[in-house]
């Protein structure tokens, strides 16, 4: 499992660029990164070098931020490759939230992250698949 950082994005001018520079003046690097908007607001969800600092910098800046825990997986990339571990993911019965790709693998698999609410199991059906998952210390050194 790896902690996934979310933080709450007013839509005003200039907040996106604050929170990146929060982040980037405390040393924390950006790893993976998602944003889902409404007219409102938006979340941007990601994956960071150390989440505690983050989560520690975000809110002391006046930022609403908390931490959830996703599962990072290595997809084959080719046609049909995530569609495979969805596969496995639903004869489990186990519903995604959401997911996202973030980085290539040196050996050219995709890296999808995924939050499902049985994140043990989800873990469970797609190791017995074969897929490979990754730990936070694999996500740090790529």
């Amino acid at each position: 499992m790896i902690k996934q950082i979310s933080v709450f994005v007013e839509n005003k001018k200039g907040r996106l660029a604050k929170i990146t520079e929060v982040l980037g003046q405390g040393g924390v690097d950006l790893i993976a990164l998602s944003i889902a908007d409404t007219t409102n607001f938006g979340i941007m969800r990601c994956i960071v070098s150390d989440p505690d600092k983050a989560i520690s910098l975000l809110k002391n800046n006046g930022f609403t931020a908390s931490t959830t825990e996703v599962i990072v997986a290595e997809v084959t990339d080719k046609p049909g490759g995530l569609a495979e571990v969805l596969k496995l993911l639903d004869q489990a019965d186990i519903s995604v939230e959401y997911l996202y790709s973030f980085v290539r693998t040196p050996n050219e698999n995709a890296l999808i992250l995924f939050r499902v609410e049985e994140i043990d199991a989800a873990m469970n059906a797609l190791q017995k698949g074969g897929v490979k998952l990754l730990s936070e210390q694999d996500i740090y050194h790529i």
